[in-house]
């Protein structure tokens, strides 16, 4: 989640959004068709929860029963929740912290990073457009490149103070926990758990700190459309639920429960496409409240910017043909500029070739 943008073609205004204003009604660019409005109690997802411990450093039995889970949660949901990953408390608490304080800095502070071009490395935006004439969602958020640290870090907001040290930190866990779901997830797919090891650790970590503000009427409005994620897969962290799946076979929406510490891990069009469509790209939404701003990270690992993801051949046969054509995250990033994501427009539809 994260990597879907409402502000390829205009320009962000640099007041306050009309979320940050504290508005007592939904203005009209906001409510969604009512077809397409969250329930105020949805159910809850039947998500599985897998123990990463047991992967790292159980028993060659428990390591197996560990790989059946995961291969079980892609093929059926695109989806799980991990626990015992290695990440302490309190990297994941100072991250969500960090990312809080960035939302409460004043306008002026903000608007620094304020840019409305996708192939920025750094950047921040509301959905709030100049004109009213234009669909919004009710989000402010904040996108950087994180993986090589050493190369982005510099670039990234000094304020709050502690904010690189502290989302550096966070950053540089999960790009080490990306590697291991990597090779989880291959080994699932029966192709080896090196099988993208070294791509991945030369690829791309994109992180997008997502603040969804109170919304005085939260079912007429969304923080994020419906849509599947472009890369190989993504680790979300959230400070209170919020996050929606679809259910493929009964396309019914589910929130996704709050664990402790857990992480959520979606699989993405470039790992679809690399299973040959045996695992699926989840498509997901996020959801409002009226009483406080949700936060989440979401941090999107992917090949290198021009590395093509195609399907591993051997996935496909004459009785499973390839049914993907291979693209890049710099692919994603064009498509972004000239689709309109918000109006349905499929990155993952534009890759089938039946």
């Amino acid at each position: 989640m994260g990597d879907q943008d409402e502000s390829s073609s205009s320009s962000f205004s640099m007041g306050k959004s009309a979320q940050e204003r504290g508005l007592s009604y939904v203005p009209e660019c906001y409510v969604i068709p009512t077809s397409h409005r969250a329930r105020l109690t949805p159910q809850v997802a039947p998500v599985p929860i897998i123990d990463f411990g047991k992967f790292k450093r159980g028993s060659d039995q428990e390591r197996a029963v560990v790989i059946q889970e995961i291969r079980t949660a892609c093929r059926q949901l695109g989806f799980f929740n991990i626990i015992n990953h290695g990440i302490h408390k309190s990297v994941l608490d100072g991250a969500l912290s960090m990312a809080s304080e960035f939302f409460e800095l004043p306008g002026s502070e903000k608007a620094k990073f304020m840019c409305n071009d996708v192939h920025k490395p750094v950047r921040y935006g509301t959905s709030f457009k100049d004109g009213v004439d234009e669909f919004q969602f009710w989000r402010v958020f904040l996108k950087h490149y994180a993986h090589p640290l050493d190369k982005w870090i510099n670039s990234w907001p000094n304020n709050p103070p502690n904010y690189r040290e502290t989302m550096g930190e966070y950053c540089r866990e999960v790009m080490k926990l990306s590697l291991e779901i990597t090779s989880a997830i291959t080994e699932s797919l029966g192709i080896g758990p090196t099988y993208l090891t070294k791509k991945m650790e030369n690829g791309m970590q994109v992180v997008t700190v997502n603040g969804y503000p109170p919304c005085p009427k939260p079912e007429m409005a969304l923080g994020l459309p419906p849509h599947s994620d472009y890369t190989c897969f993504t680790i979300v962290l959230q400070s209170f639920p919020g996050l929606e799946i679809l259910h493929a076979e009964d396309g019914k929406w589910n929130l996704v429960p709050q664990l402790e510490s857990a992480l959520q891990v979606l699989i993405g069009d470039h790992f679809e496409v690399l299973s040959n469509g045996l695992y699926k790209s989840v498509v997901h939404r996020a959801t409002l409240n009226t009483e406080r701003t949700r936060t989440s990270i979401a941090s999107l690992h992917s090949l290198g910017i021009d590395e093509k993801m195609g399907t591993a051949k051997e996935l496909v046969s004459e009785e499973q043909p390839q049914r993907y054509r291979e693209s890049s995250f710099r692919d994603f990033l064009n498509f972004l500029s000239a689709n309109a994501i918000a109006e349905g427009k499929s990155f993952i539809n534009s890759l089938k070739l039946v």
